[in-house]
């Protein structure tokens, strides 16, 4: 499995980015998961989705602002940002997980994209 993240770039608070996962291998029947990384800190849970999108999960600081969502016929999966914030601003990572059911922590993801930078001007 390849994971290739697509979409970041530098925006205004308030703004909009659209994120893209596109993903070569078995992911159709996988949970798929957005992590983040700001400098100096940890990578952290985002958002994750279901293998047919009926369940998402979001962390607390993105509810109501970020959408997951996924194409299996693109075998793509997205992440809308909407009202951006200036603490938003990180490397996004998207990931393969290696269950069935929704999980937040790092390890239960086993393939990993490069990761894509989103900055959030104030």
């Amino acid at each position: 499995v390849q994971l290739q993240a697509s979409g970041g770039g530098l925006v205004q608070a308030g703004g909009s980015l659209r994120l893209s996962c596109a993903a070569s291998g078995r992911t159709f029947d996988a949970v798929m998961g957005w992590f983040r990384q700001a400098p100096g800190k940890e990578r952290e849970f985002v958002a994750a989705i279901t293998w047919n999108g009926g369940n998402t999960h979001y962390a607390d600081s993105v509810k109501g602002r970020f959408t997951i969502s996924r194409d299996n016929a693109k075998n793509t999966v997205y992440l809308q940002l909407n009202s951006l914030k200036p603490e938003d601003t990180a490397v996004y990572f998207c990931a393969k997980s290696r269950y069935s059911l929704i999980y937040t922590e790092l390890n239960a993801y086993d393939y990993w994209g490069q990761g894509t930078q989103v900055t959030v001007s104030s």
